[in-house]
């Protein structure tokens, strides 16, 4: 993209990270492209709070995610030359903290930035306001744990803004919204006011689409082939942004990757329930007529998101540590491994029950022997036990630390006395490791003191007094067309795309019509139903079909089915990220002129 590439008035913003863990070097392939007026880097996840509030304990210094400062280091003094604005929420749990080390390094390099920080997230302190309200968990109805190791308001895009307003060129946030991280800026550039509902929808949209760094460039796509020659060197996200909110995706030149309506599509889809409702601090979003449009090679062009008022409240992330979990594989290969696999499983588990009573221990709280390669994540329906090669993953779960350093004192005795066949111990003993489990509530944001501090100059956050937002105006339903008998069948893979992705122990799974004319036909075929049982091993709740005309799709929310989700899960996917392409393998009836030579399906994708 050169210069001119981008339109006047116009703003470019790249995303530099997906999460914790993601590739440190993104940064200094984005500062390839020109034009470029921001650059974001987004960490943190519900989980991610509590380990960076242990850091913090441990050290007054800690608590921040280190991995950004080492991304911008290598290109620092091109950052300050160029005058690229650098936005994160790194800070985590200390963003304070974070502060300093950015300005040591900055300093120790010549440079001078105006640094803001954006506090007021942490509610840890005041706990015990929170706990007198007597709230439930919103989606379990669970009580509240005796303890909490944090508790952080969502915050909006607002303290950003005027962080920005005030003259920053870095702004490093604790807990924001991922959105706010795009959104914050762009109302800052154009000056959206806090109602300007379609403009901020709009912008947090942009925010959601590139805040999985390449997720939306190809990573994760499920035509993976088209994609795969590029993975060495997978190109980032950038957009270009206009004033009335819509934008354009795009990456670098000569990078890995691909931009299309589908693979931005997916990341659309992503973590989202009732895509009419998607509740975020600054607006309530309904994305259900959204549309994407392939406007030049490797860039699409996104429009028509629609907003209204989000409520008084900010929805808050508490967590909680509920004892301790152990989670290893081994491998184990020859005739009916399988079956051998999960026997022996099933008898070290015995063995160390009885040695852990031994001890005048409690029982396991919860074990889940899952045996990968059989099939067992897509059911007892499907599994089979003469699979000669599989990984076979033992989980426990356990108040006390001390029983499942029994079992991980014991987990290699297999090996040498039971069946043949098994390898694959690579790390040695396996380790127990904390159970941290999310707590969700809603609290006032006028009880939220929200504060920017620019160089060490404080000044308050003024939230609106808003109304509870409104549900979303009904759609027509989608036209269905039902199958006829002797409809051949083909994989659901050969109609649609599809991507999953959890909030807290819920998952969902967003699918979207290869072509237009699909769509009735998969809205036959694949009902809530018919996905609840293709999910029935995993599922507790219920499933809830949400259609998204605009991009030609559906969305399933699949409520309790992740075992509690995150780390405080025992399954091999505790986040849903197989759930799609599972989905994918569902059977689905077509009509059968697809079929025949010059039809829909006569060249199907390779995996169908």
């Amino acid at each position: 993209m050169s210069e001119t590439e981008k339109s006047q008035g116009m703003v470019r913003i790249a995303s530099a990270s997906a999460a914790w863990g993601d590739t440190i070097h993104a940064v200094r392939q984005l500062m390839a492209v020109e034009g470029l007026d921001y650059l974001v880097g987004d960490y943190l996840a519900e989980v991610t709070m509590a380990i960076l509030a242990r850091k913090k304990a441990a050290s007054e210094a800690g608590g921040y995610i280190p991995d950004w400062l080492a991304s911008v280091k290598p290109v620092l003094g091109e950052i300050r030359a160029r005058g690229v604005k650098l936005i994160t929420n790194s800070g985590g749990m200390n963003p304070l903290a974070a502060r300093e080390a950015f300005e040591a390094m900055a300093e120790a390099q010549g440079l001078e930035f105006k640094v803001a920080v954006v506090t007021g997230d942490d509610l840890l302190p005041r706990e015990g306001e929170i706990r007198a309200e007597g709230q439930h968990e919103m989606f379990t109805g669970a009580e509240m744990p005796a303890r909490f190791a944090s508790i952080n308001a969502y915050l909006g895009a607002a303290g950003i803004a005027r962080a920005l307003d005030a003259g920053a060129d870095v702004v490093i946030t604790g807990r924001v919204v991922d959105s706010a991280l795009v959104l914050g800026p762009l109302m800052h550039e154009f000056g959206w006011s806090a109602d300007d509902w379609d403009k901020l929808a709009q912008g947090s949209l942009a925010g959601h689409v590139i805040e999985c760094g390449a997720q939306a460039t190809g990573g994760l796509f499920t035509d993976w082939q088209e994609v795969a020659e590029g993975w060495a060197d997978m190109g980032y996200p950038v957009i270009d942004c206009a004033a009335d909110g819509s934008f354009e995706v795009t990456k670098p030149p000569a990078t890995g990757g691909l931009v299309t309506p589908a693979t931005v599509g997916e990341q659309i889809v992503y973590e989202i329930g009732d895509p009419g409702a998607y509740l975020l601090p600054d607006v309530t979003c309904d994305f259900r007529e959204v549309q994407l449009e392939q406007v030049g090679p490797d860039r699409v062009r996104v429009s028509g998101a629609r907003g209204r008022a989000p409520g008084p409240d900010y929805k808050l992330c508490g967590t909680w540590m509920d004892g301790y979990r152990l989670i290893t594989t081994y491998m184990i290969a020859g005739g009916d491994a399988a079956a051998r696999g999960r026997r022996m499983a099933e008898a070290l588990i015995e063995r160390t029950a009885r040695l852990i009573a031994e001890q005048g221990l409690a029982p396991y709280r919860e074990t889940l022997v899952e045996v990968i390669g059989a099939g067992d994540c897509y059911g007892p329906a499907h599994v089979d036990p003469k699979a000669r090669e599989a990984v076979v993953k033992i989980g426990l779960r356990h108040d006390d630390k001390r029983a499942l350093e029994i079992f991980a004192r014991e987990f290699a005795m297999p090996g040498v006395s039971m069946a043949q066949g098994l390898t694959g111990v690579f790390s040695g003993r396996p380790a127990p490791a904390p159970v941290v489990r999310v707590f969700s509530l809603l609290w006032p944001k006028a009880r939220t003191p929200v504060q920017v501090d620019v160089e060490g100059q404080g000044f308050a956050i003024d939230v609106p007094d808003l109304a509870p937002a409104r549900p979303p105006a009904p759609l027509p339903p989608l036209n269905e067309d039902p199958a006829a008998e002797g409809d051949p069948q083909v994989p659901l893979c050969a109609l649609a795309w599809a991507r999953s992705g959890d909030k807290g122990t819920d998952a969902n799974i967003g699918v979207i019509a290869r072509r237009p004319e699909f769509l009735p036909r998969i809205a036959a075929e694949v009902t809530e139903a018919r996905v609840g049982a293709w999910f029935a091993h995993y599922l507790e709740g219920k499933v809830t079909r949400f259609d998204w005309p605009g991009l030609n799709a559906l969305n399933f929310v699949l409520s309790d089915c992740l075992n509690g989700g995150g780390s405080a899960s025992l399954r091999y996917d505790p986040q849903a990220k197989t759930f799609g392409q599972i989905l994918l393998d569902m059977p689905v009836a077509v009509p059968r002129e697809w079929l025949a030579p010059g039809g829909a399906l006569h060249i199907k994708p390779a995996r169908a």
